[in-house]
């Protein structure tokens, strides 16, 4: 934020505040971003501002064609491409609400989603952050589906349960009490992806209050080309944060076991997808190699283990016909974590 876009941040504090400060930071998305800020203006629940930060889109002049239409009623910022921990983080800053609303440029929310989400802050004074359901849509195998049925929340959201992923959030569906982020930290800026992640087990580990209604309330979209669209960076990237909360957090003896287990579950995952790669890219050494690191992290003679058992046999019989039949079958792409599941580590072959 420059000099003179703080100086207008303490001018409106000094205005009164709205309950809710909409956080939307904006990369590559002017194609999106209309129709993301049309969502936020036809809410029921109108006490809000709405803060929109270009973190050095390289198509700032597409995005600020999108946004002219709504300059009048946005707090509009521009930084430096430093990453969507720093977009968000500056938003926050810029932000007056007691409570604020993240929401990506490319996700949208249903007319009742402030209020609802908004309505159970004010009944449970206790929490610190809620989340909710959300449709998914656009280009992956879960479009049609909600998010829950995907990667369901289940039981209390604590520590080992955000570790284990029995308790999963889309960032775009979180409200929160603006004093609950500031005082865990905010966004790490180190990270460009899992941050998110990052963020939820450290307030958990302070002793924030965190939990979820299964109501769907927003629209996520699930595309390729977003910064969780290609699952072997999104893999690696989550192992090193979970590698780092478990060298920086006190956690407990099973919530260390449950982390070790998640990053055993993501190489896996990151060894099936250079696999894949291989095989689709005719290097059959090295797709076998790295389908048995794959095979061996898995453990156990559980279906996906059985799968990629014979998928080996194939590779080292007949490596040009398992080629085609993957390649037939509509691989080739990319390949591992649900792309709907931001830090789902599911196996998929």
């Amino acid at each position: 934020m420059t000099r003179g876009e703080a100086a207008a941040a303490e001018t409106r504090r000094g205005a009164s505040a709205p309950a809710v400060s909409v956080v939307v930071p904006a990369y590559n998305v002017a194609r999106f971003i209309a129709e993301a800020l049309d969502s936020v203006f036809a809410q029921t629940f109108r006490d809000f501002e709405v803060v929109v930060v270009n973190d050095g889109s390289p198509d700032t002049e597409e995005l600020e064609r999108a946004l002219a239409p709504y300059l009048g009623r946005v707090v509009y910022i521009r930084q430096g491409n430093r990453g969507p921990s720093a977009a968000r983080n500056a938003g926050i800053g810029a932000a007056r609400g007691r409570y604020v609303a993240l929401l990506d440029a490319d996700d949208a929310w249903l007319p009742e989603y402030l209020a609802e989400q908004t309505r159970a802050l004010e009944a449970r004074p206790e929490l610190d952050l809620i989340y909710s359901d959300a449709l998914l849509f656009g280009a992956g195998a879960g479009a049609g589906r909600s998010f829950m049925e995907t990667c369901p929340s289940r039981g209390p959201v604590t520590v080992e349960s955000l570790l284990s992923q029995a308790c999963a959030v889309i960032t775009s569906c979180v409200v929160a009490r603006r004093e609950a982020l500031v005082a865990a930290g905010l966004f790490d800026e180190r990270y460009r992806r899992s941050e998110d992640f990052h963020l939820w087990v450290r307030m958990a580990h302070r002793g924030a209050r965190l939990a979820y209604q299964r109501k769907v309330l927003a629209r996520h979209r699930v595309r390729p080309d977003s910064l969780a669209g290609d699952p072997s960076v999104m893999q690696e990237c989550a192992m090193g944060v979970y590698a780092d909360l478990t060298s920086e957090l006190e956690l407990t003896p099973r919530a260390r076991a449950l982390a070790a287990a998640e990053i055993e579950k993501y190489g896996s995952c990151l060894a099936l997808s250079r696999g894949k790669r291989a095989l689709a890219e005719g290097d059959y050494g090295r797709a076998a190699s790295e389908l048995s690191s794959a095979r061996a992290l898995l453990r156990g003679a559980g279906l996906r283990a059985l799968k990629l058992r014979l998928a080996l046999l194939c590779l080292r019989a007949a490596p040009v016909l398992a080629r085609r039949c993957y390649l037939k079958l509509g691989g080739g792409g990319r390949a591992g974590v649900r792309p709907e599941a931001k830090t789902d580590a599911g196996v998929t072959l």
